[in-house]
């Protein structure tokens, strides 16, 4: 429970209006729903002709009696008088019409105190869905290589819908319930506590029966919470590889990998469903032991004993209310098998919510406006799991509208090398410098601003051409949008879809070719004006048509700005300043293309390769 409270603590707090409010009208509904039953029973009493003492009016301020005393005297006052006045037929409406006020009022403030919840609950959803979108935008990008992206869509979508209804539907009944539990006992404690006291001892019992079943609820919720992951997990990793699924004809494999799945979480389910199923019948039949054993031992001092604490009308009383306790009960009962499921889901999504950002801030971060001289890389390596080294003693400088480029094996270092500029992740020892000051110590939206990437997969956004190429850029216009797709050969084509601008590229840019996805792509760049760029391979993957049109458009965004290029075609790369060879994580050649040519090594090796 513990954890639970740490929930309410942290997602109810901006609520607390709405739960004083349903606080308060459950106490209203609690106190009209007592006062209805304590009212109706004495004056029936005088009605049927049960109770036949003649009553007198008593004073409010009588001294020698309660207040207790002077309420009961002067309702069986009011009943004997209409009685006498109406008849025992039209009194006997006039205590309907007051039983359906005394209801009206009851079922109103019932109604309020579950109403004025529903903003509560929606909030609390709301909230924990933004702050677990709010946490994956700020992770490192390390954290997803670890995590499966069907997973946390599963804890966003899944996980959170299961707090909203295990735990948020609980808390209703955990601000309720407690009221009615302690009106109804007062009442109770007042009609007999000897018969209370008999009730209190039983009720222990009936508690402790009811939790053992729920006890192992949350980590059965939780294996099936976590196998729902699992298959969300594989509808998106079925829906992202279905070219390489057909190509394969591997349709009947995927089928019996989800559907082996599938069983796995319908058999989980069948286990947490059928043990809360179990609440409301083991709640209602132990409810019902609760009241026969009282039933009978009220019975027993009324019928036994010569002078008994309570008389039959008042056991029938004290019976109706004791029933009217059984609900919260089991309300309770039924919040202690919600919650531990829900709870599963809570820790699934605290992962999220807990995980350690890395990449942090210093407590006076700098700005950084624009690159004045150089970019510096001064004894970097780094490692993603502290055990085998991805670069070793990096050392590199990119003096401002030079372009340097990065050649070499696939998995040499290059992409992690100027993912180490952006702070996409941090340097495991040495340091980066711009302009002499560590990147460690600029802010963050200031030092991705200045940068601008065009990748070899170019990352579109299932919107319109014109959002694609604002991304990121705020208050842009038609012109600005339009110059900067021209300068990137992409104005044409553009303005040939049914739409123009206006036109959607479908998800992740399905409705565009590769050469049409990466001039976008540059266009998005183009308008950032950053004073670096970073090109990582971005017509590796081009025919070449569209590699000249791509090639055309980077030549025109890389005039004036300080650049790294990781390229695999060595032609591209051709008049760069400098050009290094990455080996294995180490820069083992440097030069001018003509340069590493003349050394006949790694480099030489590479340029034969490709024209051969």
């Amino acid at each position: 429970m513990k954890e639970f409270f740490e929930v309410l603590r942290r997602y109810v707090a901006p609520y607390k209006g709405y739960l004083l409010g349903s606080l308060l009208f459950n106490i209203l509904s609690a106190v009209l729903n007592v006062f209805s039953f304590v009212t109706l029973m004495p004056m029936l009493k005088i009605l049927f002709r049960i109770d036949t003492q003649t009553y007198v009016f008593m004073a409010w301020d009588a001294a020698d009696k309660s207040f207790k005393d002077v309420l009961v005297n002067n309702m069986y006052y009011y009943t004997q008088t209409w009685m006498g006045e109406f008849g025992a037929s039209t009194t006997l409406l006039f205590l309907g019409l007051f039983l359906i006020t005394a209801t009206l009022l009851k079922t109103s403030t019932y109604f309020a105190s579950a109403a004025i919840m529903v903003p509560m609950r929606t909030g609390i959803v709301r909230d924990i869905r933004n702050s677990v979108y709010h946490k994956i935008t700020e992770l490192p990008l390390s954290f997803f290589s670890e995590e499966r992206k069907g997973d946390i869509i599963a804890r966003m979508s899944g996980d959170v819908n299961e707090i909203e209804n295990s735990i948020t539907g609980s808390l209703e009944m955990l601000v309720k319930n407690p009221i009615l539990i302690l009106c109804y006992l007062g009442v109770l404690v007042y009609t007999s506590w000897q018969l209370t006291l008999f009730t209190v001892l039983v009720l222990p019992l009936l508690i402790w029966a009811m939790s053992t079943i729920g006890r192992k609820l949350k980590a059965k919720s939780l294996a099936a919470q976590n196998k729902w992951s699992e298959t969300m997990a594989q509808l998106e990793e079925t829906l992202g590889g279905m070219r390489i699924v057909k190509a394969f004809t591997a349709e009947q494999k995927m089928r019996n990998r989800f559907e082996n799945v599938t069983d796995d979480y319908r058999r989980l389910t069948n286990k947490v469903s059928i043990r809360q199923a179990s609440a409301h019948p083991v709640s209602e039949f132990l409810g019902t032991v609760l009241i026969v054993i009282v039933l009978w031992y009220g019975g027993t001092l009324i019928l036994d004993g010569e002078n008994p604490p309570i008389d039959a009308p008042q056991f029938i009383f004290y019976m109706v209310i004791l029933y009217s306790i059984i609900q919260p009960l089991k309300d309770f009962s039924k919040a202690s098998y919600n919650i531990p499921k829900g709870m599963a889901s809570v820790e699934r999504v605290n992962k999220i919510l807990n995980a350690e950002n890395t990449i942090v801030e210093t407590s006076a971060p700098k700005e950084v406006k624009k690159l004045e001289k150089e970019i510096l890389f001064r004894n970097v390596s780094f490692s993603y799991n502290g055990r085998q080294q991805v670069l070793q003693d990096i050392n590199l400088r990119v003096g401002k509208g030079r372009t340097v480029a990065l050649v070499g094996q696939s998995g040499s270092g290059k992409s992690t090398l100027v993912d180490l500029l952006p702070r996409y992740h941090d340097v495991t020892s040495g340091e980066i410098l711009i302009d002499g000051i560590d990147v460690k110590d600029f802010r963050l939206k200031g030092l991705r601003g200045l940068i601008g990437n065009v990748n070899q997969d170019a990352i579109l956004f299932n919107d319109s051409f014109f959002n694609n190429i604002a991304f990121g850029v705020e208050n842009a216009t038609m012109e600005q949008v339009v110059e900067a797709a021209k300068i990137a050969n992409a104005h044409d084509f553009i303005m040939e879809s049914e739409q123009g601008y206006d036109t959607n590229v479908g998800d992740r840019g399905c409705r565009l070719s590769g050469g049409q996805r990466q001039r976008i792509s540059i266009a998005r760049a183009i308008l950032k004006n950053p004073d670096i760029l970073i090109l990582d391979e971005a017509t590796s993957a081009l025919d070449t048509e569209s590699e000249r049109l791509v090639q055309e458009a980077l030549e025109r965004l890389m005039k004036t700005r300080t650049t790294i290029a990781i390229a695999h075609r060595l032609s591209t790369i051709k008049n760069a300043d400098e050009i290094c060879v990455l080996y294995e994580g180490k820069i083992v050649e440097r030069g001018t293309h003509d340069e590493l040519i003349a050394l006949n090594g790694y480099y030489k090796r590479l340029n034969d390769m490709q024209q051969l």
